[in-house]
């Protein structure tokens, strides 16, 4: 097992934030650019729509496994070897998906790819090695900010560089340039960041896995927010899953315009993420302002089966993203704020498994829903989904200001 090194100096600490706020954004854009494309990329090897939503399960299904993997790994070995490792395989993969020669081989691809990008707790660990506790939640605040507009801002990319009317080919450049990225994310890691933990034996009487597990279950607040996170996530990845096949059956829309739609989106998110969220949250408070965010995603969800192809389909996706970069934040400080200095890094690492399990169940989920109800229900689904979570983020706003 391994401890955290000596305090690092300020100068140091705010080098290795901003090099891992990089890597979390560029990371989260080359996946980012596989989004809007892989309805497409199914298609190309006429796959139904539920082989489609299982292809985007597939990741999340690897992640869910990697996050708790490579989080206990890195206390054994330090976070770097293993950053570097899990970035340079996942850079393999979205080579490996580029030449896949059809929708099984694409499978097991993503499945070892989600894998490889379940270091989401690394990252963290990492932050709150080289961060004092008065300051940690602001820091993975800003982490939380890199991974969701590197999500949103990668589909508009992945969406200019598509050529869908040569076939499967026509993917390889976005994919390779996903693959690029993750090369260069690694490379950073390797040449800006130092190792953050020092190896010592374990020590006695350490919480087990499974005892954290029942701990987080059964804590009034982090339960709760650990739940929200499933529903919120379960949600609006079945959207992001199906949205482009929706928007091709309902507008005629190739990748381009559904990358257009996902860029608008992010155009909007990404300053209300960094100079709007917190500041409404000492405003208003966190549990207000989660509260917000997700009444306004489920009037989002709920509306955008109206829309009409035209402006009104980018706005209601805008909103969605927007509520959305609201909501998430302060779900992650209100849950920093209940979880001793210790624990963080166990006790969110959890809170990924849960935002994980949500991307494998939500997009299959929606393609079920897509090909056996209706093309509009993952709408309605999404909406019905967030709703009963508005009350489990008003419970533990309760819950917290109690304890």
């Amino acid at each position: 097992m391994t401890t955290p090194a000596p305090a690092p100096a300020a100068g140091r600490s705010e080098a290795a934030l901003y090099t891992l706020l990089s890597v979390m954004f560029i990371n989260m854009m080359g996946f980012g650019i596989v989004v809007p494309l892989l309805p497409f990329y199914g298609a190309s090897f006429h796959a139904q729509p539920w082989q489609i939503a299982l292809i985007f399960s597939a990741y999340a299904i690897g992640a869910f496994f990697g996050e708790p993997f490579w989080g206990r790994l890195s206390d054994r070995v330090g976070r770097k070897p293993i950053l570097i490792f899990t970035i340079l395989a996942n850079c393999l993969c979205y080579g490996a998906l580029a030449f896949a020669p059809n929708i099984y081989l694409a499978f097991f691809i993503r499945l070892a790819g989600g894998m490889a990008a379940g270091n989401g707790s690394v990252l963290q660990g990492y932050i709150a090695d080289v961060t004092p506790p008065e300051e940690r939640a602001g820091r993975m605040a800003k982490l939380g900010a890199s991974y969701n507009i590197g999500f949103i801002l990668g589909p508009f990319v992945g969406g200019m560089l598509a050529k869908t009317s040569v076939g499967p080919i026509g993917f390889q450049i976005p994919l390779l340039a996903a693959s690029a990225l993750a090369a260069c994310s690694a490379l950073g890691i390797a040449l800006a960041v130092k190792e953050s933990r020092e190896r010592r034996p374990p020590e006695p009487g350490a919480a087990s896995r499974w005892a954290m597990v029942g701990f987080a279950a059964r804590h009034p607040v982090i339960g709760r927010l650990m739940l929200l996170t499933f529903l919120i996530g379960f949600a609006f990845t079945g959207i992001e899953s199906i949205f482009g096949l929706w928007a091709q059956h309902r507008f005629a829309w190739g990748p381009r315009d559904v990358g257009l739609c996902f860029g608008i989106a992010g155009l909007v998110s990404a300053p209300t993420q960094f100079f709007l969220t917190g500041a409404l949250s000492r405003r208003f408070g966190e549990t207000t302002m989660l509260a917000a965010g997700m009444v306004g995603t489920v009037i989002a969800l709920a509306l955008q089966p109206l829309s009409d192809g035209g402006w009104t389909t980018y706005a209601l996706m805008a909103l969605t993203a927007l509520t959305s970069s609201v909501a998430f934040p302060n779900a992650g400080a209100l849950m920093s704020r209940n979880i001793d200095a210790d624990h963080q890094g166990q006790v969110m690492g959890l809170n990924n498994a849960a935002g994980a399990f949500a991307r494998v169940a939500g997009p299959f989920t929606a393609g079920l829903v897509f090909a056996g109800i209706s093309i509009d229900g993952p709408f309605v689904l999404g909406a019905l989904i967030v709703a009963p979570a508005i009350a489990l983020a008003l419970s533990a706003g309760r819950a917290a200001a109690r304890a």
